[in-house]
């Protein structure tokens, strides 16, 4: 019998156990594409739509306002900021507060028993009522813990600067990727439509050789020479068509635009691509790559969040003072006083923390030396950037007017050649390569100018000015547009103090 009570007990076990257990099912097909419904709408909602052909400026707002990445560092701003706010309320007082009905099925008693004769001195008795309601009320405060919360509260505002400095850091990315796709795109868009038409031209002059092939006309070699010449024509637009055909799509994903919509860019006739210049000396650079860029400013609050461990590590070696008042409430007919208050001040010490405590300090002061160090080198390797940021920008300068030199020199043969072709004193192959050349050298001059552009935006990076401003009217596309023009403006005309970020 007491077996069978054994073997049911623990069928039950089993049974209560397997009723507990947790099974997960795959993401079904239908759940995926709900998903990727609603990932699209978040991602692409809420744009302003592109009603006119693109500037640089506005591909620059259009990535800092629609950027996935620009949102997301919003968001941990916006975190952190959060997260300061929760801190403070950690040096506030615990106060606990507790109800309830507390109930037993029988009486509690108790009686006593002689220490000296073992016999039982008095009859059971009891001072508490089977059934009872009971509050508390319960205000403690450690003073060592509010100066370590205080602490930590310093530390997690440092905390939200360095999310603001890894946010200006994500917008000088995002503002250098665009100016580098964007210039790209420009030469792609411009010189699309000549390389198809090539293209075009020279499988024309293709279909005619085979023609003349086939029928055996002039000397053989030549002929598949000819033929040769014209596919290899091919392969280089091809190869040119295929490098340029992504910078658009590239700009796109950096706007947030869905890959396949259809847009223009705001193409700068000839004359208008000007040679930007640098008018700023170097040491003013300098000196405000030192003071101004994000990774630097957010060593310096690294420092601060460590010097504030090195204090914590001290506190924590103090005893606490510890403060406690209390109401609390008994239903108990027992209680002479059913309702009462206390107060009560005690020290508390943990001795383990004298012994860890000059270990921990030891600790934190390194990490304290060892911050200050990753700053120096960093500082060194700003500096370093900025050098390679004015020879790359210096170099760019220099091949961009060997290009425009070789794309005018091209542009003027390819001429010539236009007119010996009409006076059929040469051949189609010629002016195809003419033209062809002309058209590698204007492609040139282009990605030469998109890397100029380049060169000179990444020296406005490495400095660490801000080109968006800390301020805007509003946050429409226009307006962003407008200060980032107007703040490149002030970088052109060598008017850095307007945008300096502290």
């Amino acid at each position: 019998m007491l077996k069978g009570r054994k073997l049911f007990s623990l069928s039950l076990i089993i049974v209560a156990m397997s009723g507990c257990a947790v099974n997960s099912q795959p993401v079904s097909k239908t759940e995926g594409e709900q998903r990727i419904q609603q990932d699209k709408i978040a991602m692409f909602s809420k744009q302003e739509p592109v009603t006119a052909p693109i500037t640089l400026y506005d591909a620059m707002a259009r990535a800092l306002k629609y950027n996935l990445e620009a949102r997301l560092k919003v968001m941990e701003q916006a975190l952190s900021q959060q997260q300061l706010e929760l801190a403070r309320y950690d040096m506030l007082p615990q106060i606990a507060m507790s109800a309830g009905y507390v109930g037993r099925s029988n009486t509690s008693a108790s009686s006593s028993r002689s220490v000296e004769t073992g016999r039982q001195s008095l009859e059971p008795s009891t001072s508490l009522d089977q059934n009872r309601d009971v509050a508390d009320l319960t205000m403690v405060w450690n003073v060592l813990d509010f100066g370590v919360s205080y602490v930590s509260a310093k530390q997690r505002a440092d905390q939200r600067w360095i999310a603001d400095e890894r946010k200006r850091k994500v917008v000088h990315t995002v503002i250098q990727d665009v100016r580098s796709a964007y210039w790209r795109a420009v030469a792609a868009e411009r010189l699309l439509g000549r390389i198809d038409s090539l293209i075009d031209r020279v499988n024309q002059a293709r279909e005619a050789s085979e023609h003349m092939s086939a029928q055996q006309v002039g000397d053989p070699v030549e002929v598949l020479s000819y033929r040769r010449t014209l596919i290899d024509a091919v392969r280089q637009l091809e190869e040119q068509r295929r490098a340029l055909s992504l910078a658009k799509t590239e700009l796109a994903t950096l706007m947030n635009l869905p890959l396949d919509s259809a847009y223009t860019l705001a193409l700068p006739e000839k004359d208008d691509m000007t040679v930007p210049q640098l008018n700023v000396d170097f040491a003013t650079l300098e000196q405000t790559a030192l003071l101004n860029r994000p990774e630097l400013k957010e060593q310096d609050y690294q420092v601060r969040i460590h010097a504030a461990e090195t204090r914590k590590s001290l506190l924590r070696m103090l005893p606490g003072l510890e403060v406690s008042a209390g109401g609390h409430y008994d239903s108990n007919s027992f209680m002479v006083n059913q309702s009462w208050a206390d107060v009560g001040v005690k020290v508390t010490w943990n001795l383990f923390n004298l012994l860890s405590g000059p270990a921990a300090y030891k600790t934190a002061k390194a990490n304290e030396s060892v911050s200050e160090v990753q700053r120096q080198a960093m500082s060194l390797a700003i500096m370093a950037q900025l050098y390679v940021a004015r020879a790359n920008f210096n170099e760019a300068q220099r091949q961009y007017k060997t290009s425009e030199e070789l794309s005018d020199l091209d542009g003027q043969i390819a001429g010539q050649l236009r007119n010996r072709y009409k006076a059929n004193s040469i051949g189609e192959l010629q002016l195809i390569q003419g033209e062809l050349n002309a058209l590698n050298a204007n492609l040139r001059q282009d990605l030469a100018y998109a890397e100029l552009r380049n060169t000179y935006g990444q020296i406005l990076s490495t400095v660490g000015l801000d080109l968006l401003p800390k301020t805007l009217p509003s946050d429409r596309l226009v307006d962003i547009s407008q200060a980032l023009r107007q703040s490149e403006s002030n970088w052109q005309k060598g008017n850095i103090s307007a945008m300096q970020s502290f």
